[in-house]
């Protein structure tokens, strides 16, 4: 790399990591306003986010997995979505001693409706970009979830040399 090429690199670096800090921010402001909006911690939302991937009901230790908490924060977590009558416990068919967290559909198709207003918006970001792009920010987004996995057990470890 040439010096000048070498300068460059640096000033877009700099400039890379301003903008990802905004942007976490923004999206961090963004999720706490649709948990505000909802009546629900932001957490709460992402967990529902998550768990609407997930294929059926999952055990609260899949929530704690899922989230990264511990099992006791993930039981209060599931305390919280149940109160708020976004999830049911229910008796595994297979194993009646274990107990597995579901969605409520109807909720979950009130979250989706909230969702879909939302993202008609966010979809319009992305027609300005070629198939190419849209792919690269495909292998962004889930590179920067591997990072953050990584990070995120780095922290909770304690291993941060």
């Amino acid at each position: 790399m040439t010096q000048k090429s070498s300068v460059r690199r640096e000033a877009l670096m700099t400039e890379l990591h301003g903008e990802a800090r905004r942007y976490m921010a923004a999206y961090a402001l963004f999720n706490q306003a649709v948990a505000d909006h909802l009546g629900l911690h932001p957490t709460d939302v992402q967990c529902l986010n998550l768990l609407s991937l997930e294929e059926g009901p999952v055990t609260t230790g899949r929530v704690a997995e899922l989230t990264g908490l511990t099992t006791g924060s993930a039981t209060r977590l599931v305390d919280r979505l149940e109160r708020s009558g976004y999830v049911t416990r229910e008796r595994s068919t297979e194993d009646r001693r274990r107990v597995l967290v579901a969605l409520v559909p109807e909720r979950m198709a009130e979250l989706g409706a909230l969702w879909r207003k939302l993202n008609s918006t966010w979809g319009t970001m992305f027609d300005v970009y070629s198939d190419a792009e849209v792919a690269l920010l495909i292998a962004h987004m889930r590179r920067t979830v591997e990072v953050s996995a990584a990070q995120i057990e780095r922290l909770r470890s304690g291993d941060l040399d």
